[in-house]
């Protein structure tokens, strides 16, 4: 329901990848894996209907997202939600900082009742639940841990219920046990029939938690499908070896 079709990215005369396609369904957990500087996030930019192809199209629910005005456009792209590698979280509290996605999504007159004591939206708290941090509305955002803070943009993009989440290492520089909360998240959100594509350079994180993997090499995905399928029988011998460990990048 989320997909780019034939999509070209160049910067300048450098070109991350052409003739890609690949597609994001509603209660799937794709991973995009690959090594450093390959084109991930800005995969994941195309996606998120921030960057616009050189070529090719990107739809959601079968509407292009290019092909419109730029009122069509941020309609599609309020759908769609993206947890970056690193936080970024206002200066404010817990429960506004999980509330802002929603706010921004409501008419002006309930945004200003929510600035006037209306309370924490029922969405922040089953969000904040999610990510094991149903206690801490009221905290304010610099006291928390780096995984803390991470588990927090991942409610914030999770209490507007998108269509599709995208998320951007969102765990490289995690503990174990705030990973795996991540991932646990990561899991309740496919559950919630949202279409989940995570890019990582961890294998086994992606054999962990994906219904499906993307193999992004060079300048576009040489391989994409079941999980077990990729890992245990890739079909592109440029996928093996990358697995394997053969590939230097």
């Amino acid at each position: 329901m989320l997909r780019a079709t034939d999509a070209s990215v160049s910067y300048g005369d450098g070109v991350v990848f052409r003739d890609l396609s690949i597609e994001v369904d509603a209660g799937e957990v794709l991973a995009v894996i690959g090594p450093s500087g390959v084109g991930k996030t800005t995969l994941l930019r195309l996606l998120a209907l921030s960057l616009e192809p050189d070529d090719g199209s990107v739809s959601l629910d079968g509407t292009e997202a290019w092909a419109g005005d730029a009122t069509e456009r941020l309609a599609l792209r309020r759908r769609v939600g993206l947890v970056f590698q690193e936080a970024n979280l206002f200066d404010a509290t817990v429960a506004r900082n999980v509330e802002y996605g929603l706010r921004v999504r409501r008419s002006w007159t309930d945004r200003i009742g929510s600035l006037f004591g209306r309370g924490v939206p029922e969405a922040v708290h089953e969000a904040l639940d999610v990510v094991g941090l149903a206690d801490e509305t009221r905290r304010h955002a610099d006291s928390l841990s780096g995984g803390e803070a991470q588990r927090v943009s991942f409610a914030r993009a999770l209490a507007y219920e998108p269509d599709a989440l995208l998320l951007d290492e969102p765990t490289s520089d995690l503990d174990p046990r705030n990973t795996a909360v991540i991932e646990e998240a990561t899991a309740e959100a496919r559950d919630r029939g949202i279409g989940v594509a995570v890019a990582t350079h961890d294998m086994h994180q992606a054999e962990r938690i994906a219904d499906r993997v993307a193999v992004l090499l060079d300048d576009g995905i040489t391989e994409v499908g079941p999980t077990e399928a990729i890992f245990e029988d890739p079909t592109d011998e440029r996928t093996r070896k990358f697995i394997s460990g053969e590939l230097v990048y």
